[in-house]
């Protein structure tokens, strides 16, 4: 699992945020990475594990409420607002993909705020315990 996002953005942290609530999870088949706004230096250590699946969660502009989080589907990156990184997630995905076959999985939570600040807006940490509450049933 890959936590993406800028810590100092406010909701755009709630991919770091989901990763670090999680890293108390004692599962040897899951590596938790907190990736912030450089997920591409983290495609070395993914590949070497040769996970199964891979689970990015995001704070993306999805047009739903804030903290409603979706499963989006890669080919719907170009209609979804992600720009706080430095290479698209789109071209991280494909480079991932490249002679790999395991599952990848996009969660965006939906921001309230992309404002400075080291803190989640209320209804987005909200939106983010419902979605690791979740992930804790089913990890």
């Amino acid at each position: 699992m890959l936590g993406i996002g800028n810590e100092l953005k406010c909701d755009d942290g709630v991919g770091p945020f989901v990763v670090n609530e999680l890293k108390d999870l004692s599962n040897p088949n899951l590596i938790i990475i907190n990736g912030q706004t450089v997920p591409e230096n983290f495609t070395g250590k993914i590949r070497k594990e040769q996970p199964t699946h891979v689970i990015l969660v995001d704070a993306c502009l999805m047009g739903c409420n804030p903290g409603e989080f979706k499963i989006v589907n890669k080919n719907d990156f170009v209609n979804i607002g992600i720009s706080t990184h430095s290479m698209s997630l789109s071209y991280f995905v494909k480079y991932l993909e490249r002679d790999n076959d395991f599952k990848i999985i996009f969660v965006g939570i939906e921001p309230e705020s992309m404002d400075y600040s080291d803190k989640l807006t209320q209804i987005v940490q909200n939106g983010a315990y419902k979605f690791i509450n979740i992930l804790r049933e089913i990890l």
